[in-house]
């Protein structure tokens, strides 16, 4: 019988550097941005910097326990563009049509992809990004020995491209983000 991928796995805080990533995939001032399956949010208190006070970061995730950690840490930092919502992209999103400049996904599809709910969550995400928007996702290198989920659940970059291309999705590139990590950017078309 396959075990179901568990989505709340071990946070990226040092293991990733957020602000270097989101600026190399082209985030900026004023974008709205969906940190999706954010976790404890670490890639989205990155984003609140560097979207400022013009921009808006969403910060989604199933588990609500890092939800309340997220909350607890951007009220204590009085950081006021992020909104951290308890939300199953698996059944929807409460975002808007169209609302969406930039989508992050870190450590995220891979699990998707072994439960079999990547392409439902991924409609949500074709309704969500604006065209011309941006799908960054940053997953787990596809080799022996490394950290993160069993050799089975990784996922290469052409896989995450095969994934993620006929939801109307066109590779830009394929950035090296870390000695465990890549970053692979689509535009929504």
């Amino acid at each position: 019988m396959h075990k179901k991928h568990e989505h709340a796995g071990a946070s990226s805080r040092g293991v990733l550097k957020p602000e270097p990533i989101l600026k190399e995939i082209g985030l900026k001032s004023g974008d709205v941005v969906l940190d999706a399956g954010c976790g404890d949010g670490h890639f989205s208190v990155a984003a609140s910097g560097i979207v400022g006070q013009s921009g808006r970061v969403y910060a989604a995730d199933v588990y609500e326990k890092g939800i309340d950690a997220l909350k607890k840490e951007i009220e204590k930092k009085g950081i006021r563009n992020v909104e951290a919502l308890v939300a199953d992209m698996t059944k929807s999103m409460p975002i808007d049509d169209g609302a969406l400049d930039v989508c992050i996904m870190v450590n995220v599809l891979h699990g998707l992809v072994a439960n079999g709910e990547a392409d439902r969550v991924m409609r949500e995400l074709v309704r969500a990004i604006k065209p011309g928007g941006t799908l960054a996702v940053v997953d787990f290198k596809r080799k022996f020995g490394l950290f993160g989920p069993p050799m089975s659940v990784k996922l290469s970059p052409e896989m995450v491209e095969s994934t993620v291309a006929p939801f109307r999705f066109a590779k830009k590139n394929v950035l090296d983000v870390g000695p465990v990590h890549y970053a692979i950017v689509f535009r929504r078309d």
